[in-house]
C-alpha cells in the first residue's frame, strides 16, 4: 500500500507542479496584461496561492513518504530531491519577498536594488532540480518495475 501511495503522491505532485509553473510563467504575464478588474485579479491570485499550497503539501507528503520508504538509495534520493525542490519554490519565493521588504524598511533600498539569490533559487534552481528528481525517479522506478516483471 505504501508504494502505491508514494507513487500516487509523486504523480499528483508532478501534475500540480506543472500546472503551477504554467500559471506562473505563462499565465501571469498574459493575465497581467488582460486583468480588467480587481476581482479577477483577486481570483487569479487565490488560484495561484491554492496551487502553490497544493505543491507544498504534496511536496512535504512526498518527503515524508520517501524518507520512510524501503526503496533503493538512489531512488530515495531522487524522490527526496523531487519533494524538496517542489517545496523549495514557494519557500524561496517567500524568502525573496521577505528579504526585499526588510531591505526596503530597514536600509532604505528602493527600486535600485532587489534580492537576487532567493529569486534565482525559486525560479531556476528549484524547477531544474524538480525536473532532475522526476526524471531520475521515473527512470529508476520504471527500471525496478521491469526487473520485477521478469
Amino acid at each position: 500500500m505504501k508504494g502505491k501511495l508514494l507513487w500516487s503522491i509523486f504523480w499528483a505532485l508532478v501534475g500540480v507542479f506543472v500546472v503551477e509553473m504554467g500559471i506562473i510563467f505563462i499565465g501571469v504575464p498574459i493575465f497581467g496584461r488582460l486583468a480588467a478588474t480587481s476581482l479577477s485579479s483577486a481570483i487569479f491570485g487565490i488560484t495561484v496561492a491554492l496551487f502553490g499550497l497544493g505543491v507544498v503539501g504534496l511536496g512535504i507528503a512526498l518527503l515524508v513518504l520517501a524518507a520512510r520508504a524501503k526503496v533503493g538509495r538512489r531512488l530515495k534520493g531522487f524522490l527526496l530531491l523531487t519533494g524538496a525542490s517542489a517545496t523549495g519554490v514557494l519557500v524561496f519565493a517567500v524568502l525573496h519577498n521577505l528579504v526585499y521588504a526588510l531591505l526596503i524598511n530597514f536600509f532604505g533600498f528602493g527600486a535600485d536594488f532587489d534580492e537576487p539569490v532567493f529569486f534565482i533559487m525559486a525560479t531556476m534552481i528549484c524547477p531544474l532540480a524538480f525536473l532532475v528528481g522526476v526524471v531520475g525517479s521515473v527512470v529508476l522506478g520504471f527500471k525496478k518495475s521491469l526487473s520485477r516483471s521478469q
